[in-house]
């Protein structure tokens, strides 16, 4: 088959957040038609163990290691460059020998690279076939509104960080075949940016896997079923999930727990910062750090809650809770990209006072069972991986023989992977 080029920030595996969950789902599509030559990076030491897991879908991979503390020393320099402070954290000079070495040998006749940050890795690097660039979502606005919520240094921090960004997705649409982001309406605003490379932009959607993420089993209670509980789940050291903590503990809760004294909010997930764990001060507040398994949180919840006031692209937190069949309580921008009917199969509210009434709501009436039923049966008919990845058909497909992209003719690699995952 094609050789393909593929680089991701980290390794994408295992799929437990949100952009190893969408890199692993390309990744895997993408083995049906290429031979994968994928190159990524590691700053979790705890991710070596998963090495092996990808080699199935893999013809080989190259892992650069990144020491977290030293990378992030190293990445302030940037402030006396002209690079962004994000592209210095992820730039790893193993990785750029390894994708040297392989545009001169291999020459892929595409170059897959999931994120903005490891696209200078191949910006202007001849022998690198047509490339594709998932930018996921446009990450200059992200550092713009850090910009707009934060106050004295590390405002002109982000303030040039978004300028820099910004100039570097310039850079990519420029220089892309086609340039891919997760949802419509991120490829709209991407495309106003870029209005000269609007016919290279697409929306590509993310999905769930709702047979993982199902409400039929047993799952063990992870706290006292017999409160209200509001679940919470992310990456906790990722600032749009701190302030989205910060600001349920601190404001929608004691409004909530003002009628029922008992309600408990569970924030689940890795790497809680310092001012996350600082919440469990408060009554009613669990900071869980990593779980082994995020499903029994979300099953006994009363509802799952997404409060995002900065966000992005489309949130993985509410399609799982969504799949699991709960009820989720959630903002506008969380709301961004997902075909939830409001009221039906979501319940949307963005001021603090909507918000807590949604949730009281939930938590005394039943009417969290038909919406978490319909938004179930939303995910199913619009959020399953095989219908979303669809969209990538008319843009890499015709990149390839026709012969290699029958359906019958699958690689007996993805096969193998196929038994695994």
């Amino acid at each position: 088959m094609p050789d393909l080029l593929f680089l991701a920030q980290r390794l994408p595996y295992p799929p437990t957040k949100g952009e190893k969950i969408r890199a692993f789902h390309e990744l895997k599509y993408l083995a049906q038609w290429y031979d994968i030559h994928l190159g990524c990076l590691i700053d979790d030491p705890d991710d070596r163990q998963y090495i092996d897991a990808l080699r199935p879908l893999c013809r080989d991979i190259y892992v650069g290691q990144i020491n977290r503390r030293t990378a992030r020393l190293v990445c302030l320099g940037g402030l006396l460059t002209a690079d962004a402070l994000s592209v210095t954290y992820f730039r790893h000079r193993g990785l750029i020998d390894w994708v040297n070495t392989v545009a001169d040998t291999i020459h892929p006749a595409i170059t897959f690279v999931y994120s903005s940050n490891m696209a200078p890795y191949v910006l202007d690097l001849p022998n690198t076939g047509t490339t594709v660039v998932d930018l996921v979502d446009v990450d200059s606005e992200k550092w713009r509104a850090f910009a707009d919520a934060t106050k004295g240094p590390m405002r002109l921090v982000y303030r040039r960080e978004w300028r820099k960004i910004a100039e570097l997705e310039r850079r990519i649409a420029r220089h892309s075949a086609l340039s891919v982001l997760v949802s419509d309406a991120e490829a709209a605003l991407f495309a106003r940016h870029n209005p000269d490379c609007a016919n290279t932009i697409r929306g590509v959607s993310n999905g769930v896997d709702h047979r993982y993420f199902d409400p039929g089993p047993q799952y063990p209670p992870p706290y006292d079923t017999t409160r209200p509980n509001f679940v919470f789940t992310g990456t906790m050291d990722y600032p749009p999930n701190v302030d989205a903590a910060v600001w349920f503990a601190g404001e929608i809760l004691p409004l909530i727990q003002a009628s029922l004294p008992a309600a408990q909010f569970h924030v689940v997930g890795s790497n809680p910062s310092p001012e996350v764990r600082k919440l469990q001060q408060r009554d009613g507040v669990f900071v869980t750090g990593r779980v082994p398994d995020v499903r029994p949180y979300i099953a006994h919840a009363t509802a799952g809650v997404a409060p995002m006031r900065i966000a992005r692209g489309i949130q993985n937190k509410v399609l799982e809770a969504m799949a699991m069949a709960r009820p989720v309580v959630l903002t506008a921008d969380a709301l961004e990209g997902i075909a939830a009917v409001p009221m039906l199969e979501a319940i949307l509210a963005d001021s603090a006072a909507d918000f807590a009434a949604a949730c009281t709501r939930l938590a005394t009436t039943k009417e969290g069972v038909a919406i978490g039923t319909a938004a179930r049966r939303r995910i199913i008919s619009n959020y399953d991986w095989q219908v979303t990845l669809r969209g990538f058909d008319d843009i890499l497909c015709p990149l390839v023989p026709q012969a290699a992209v029958q359906a019958e003719h699958r690689s007996p690699r993805l096969q193998r992977a196929e038994s695994r995952h």
